[in-house]
């Protein structure tokens, strides 16, 4: 047993050096001053006190330093799960604040059991099963639902807690005239600040800055009399030890979003942890030990007053280009945390909620993805429309059930096309042994005798009836002269007992009809089955060859002396 396939920092420790650390420290101290501001707001979007942001990046982020095998990625709340976090709670009515913590607490848990179960039994693809489009309308969706929800902060309105645009966009509407325009003002300011900012400079902490102007102007003019919400006391001190609820009713009643909230926070983890390695490749990531430090992060989390977490988009992008080399900056993050923690606490008692509130409406504004779906309408339709479903269900139904119809639309899509595999007719390119689809080139010899066809994926239960009925199709027309089918299997990488039980029914019906069949290039796993199916038997050892020009020879030799004056160029458009 290799310790540093199950303690990743063991492969880069030992070797780090001083030169690697000036980077680590300049990206660490960058993305901890991010943190602080962005923690805080997403614990609110979480529907929790603000410290509970900043608990939830500390030891989460110093276990993800141990065992992710991600050097750049930047775990904490992001956007997306603090959304699904507070809809999932809410479904639950906590009857009071202590109440609303233990079932965070009790959330953060069972994802943390569910990524790590998930990377110990070696899971990690099940995340392929939430294709593209799917994350993207998701996304979106999401994106604008976390918007709306901050309206209530920015404009200082009376909102219900939903996860239902629709509902939010009314509720919005009948409240519009009770705006309290001073908090507006401040809000604004935040979210221009924090967007255009980065224009002065690139590396300017611009959320922060949003948050020491939002202090100043509470404290300076004291508009917390003015009707200007603040966020007030804040605990200082390290989190203390928490404990999730063991009551296997709330388990159940939260089980969903959790999974929810495991597969999405894994994708997008590792997604943009995907995209960082690939730009380094000085080292590799292991998605199922991926999951299993997420599990482990998420474990801290509810062990010490946090909910749950994962790696962020934007955080991660500001870690890798600040220079971080190794997980050493994630531990420097963390211990400006807990300095903040330990010492400077009381200076945001006068952050108003709206600049809470801007921190997360520019944040989100950047997940909106207006670009691909047009991309997907002009090239890919069948994408596009999984994207836009998603988009639309999450969007009115909610967060939940936007994502469960993602993942249903991803798998029907994947069952679909596999039930659906793409089949040639083949010609011989002239004067050559090369053979190519008939709809895609022009001018190939044809022999009327002989229906050659490649099928370009596995056969199998979910596809026989389609290969058939277009071999059906293809027999009839050429019947009236049809003396052979030679079947190409060089694309076809598996055959279950279906595909091989269908298979030798085609052989004796194209028999009983008087037409020969031979079989060429198979590959070796699909070779054994035909021998375990005894079909090598069925079709004739001697109808077996390597290649379809050899078979073509055979056929053309068993067929009459006149054969070659059937050969007629075949001309079609190239498409």
């Amino acid at each position: 047993m290799n310790i540093k396939n199950y303690l990743p920092i063991l492969e880069w420790l030992p070797n780090y050096r001083k030169t690697q650390f000036k980077g680590d420290l300049s990206a660490g101290i960058t993305v901890g001053i991010m943190l602080i501001p962005q923690g805080m707001a997403y614990a609110m979007l979480a529907g929790l006190e603000p410290i509970h942001g900043l608990y939830a990046v500390t030891i989460p982020l110093l276990l993800y330093a141990l065992f992710g095998t991600s050097r750049q990625l930047a775990v904490g709340p992001v956007a997306m799960v603090s959304l699904l976090t507070a809809a999932g709670i809410g479904s639950l009515n906590p009857e009071s604040t202590e109440q609303y913590l233990l079932y965070a607490l009790t959330l953060a848990f069972l994802v943390g059991l569910i990524q790590f179960g998930m990377g110990a039994l070696k899971l990690g693809f099940v995340v392929n099963f939430l294709s593209h489009p799917v994350i993207n309308g998701f996304t979106s969706a999401a994106a604008i639902i976390i918007g709306l929800s901050q309206i209530k902060h920015l404009f200082r309105i009376n909102l219900p807690n939903s996860e239902h645009a629709q509902e939010m966009l009314v509720a919005i509407f009948q409240n519009i005239q009770d705006i309290h325009w001073l908090t507006f003002a401040i809000g604004v300011a935040g979210i221009l600040i924090i967007k255009y900012g980065k224009k002065i400079h690139p590396s300017l902490p611009t959320p922060l800055i949003a948050v020491v102007f939002g202090i100043l102007m509470v404290w300076g003019f004291d508009l917390s009399t003015q009707g200007v919400k603040i966020v007030g006391d804040v605990p200082s001190g390290l989190p203390t030890l928490s404990f999730p609820s063991f009551d296997f009713g709330v388990w159940g009643t939260l089980l969903p979003i959790a999974l929810t909230i495991s597969l999405v926070g894994f994708a997008e983890s590792f997604a943009v942890a995907k995209t960082i390695q690939s730009k380094h490749k000085n080292y590799q990531l292991d998605s199922n030990q991926e999951l299993i430090a997420l599990g482990i992060a998420n474990f801290g989390a509810s062990f010490f007053k946090g909910f749950p977490v994962t790696g962020g988009f934007s955080r991660t992008a500001v870690n890798n280009q600040s220079g971080a080399k190794t997980t050493m900056s994630s531990v420097i993050s963390a211990v400006l945390i807990v300095l903040t923690l330990l010492f400077f606490t009381g200076l945001f008692y006068n952050l108003p909620s709206a600049i809470l509130a801007a921190v997360v409406l520019v944040a989100v504004s950047g997940l909106i993805d207006i670009k691909e779906p047009l991309n997907l309408w002009k090239k890919d339709k069948s994408d596009f429309a999984m994207l836009i479903t998603t988009f639309l269900v999450t969007l009115t139904l909610g967060i939940e059930t936007g994502i469960i119809t993602g993942m249903l639309l991803s798998l029907v899509m994947v069952v679909y096309r596999a039930s659906r595999p793409h089949m040639a007719q083949l010609g011989r390119v002239p004067g050559t042994n090369v053979f190519r689809n008939i709809k895609r080139f022009d001018n190939l010899e044809l022999n009327e005798d002989v229906l050659m066809v490649r099928v370009d994926g596995p056969i199998y239960f979910a596809n026989v009836k389609f290969i058939k009925d277009k071999m059906d199709r293809w027999v009839d027309k050429k019947r009236r002269t049809l003396k052979t089918v030679i079947l190409n299997m060089e694309s076809v990488p598996s055959l279950d007992s279906t595909g091989a039980h269908e298979l030798q029914e085609w052989i004796l019906s194209w028999r009983a009809l008087g037409i020969d069949v031979c079989i060429t290039a198979t590959k070796g796993p699909v070779r054994d089955v035909l021998h375990r199916w005894n079909l090598i038997e069925c079709v004739g050892a001697d109808h077996m060859f390597v290649d379809d020009q050899t078979a073509l020879e055979y056929v053309e030799k068993s067929l009459a002396p006149d054969i070659m004056e059937r050969f007629q160029p075949y001309a079609t458009q190239s498409n």
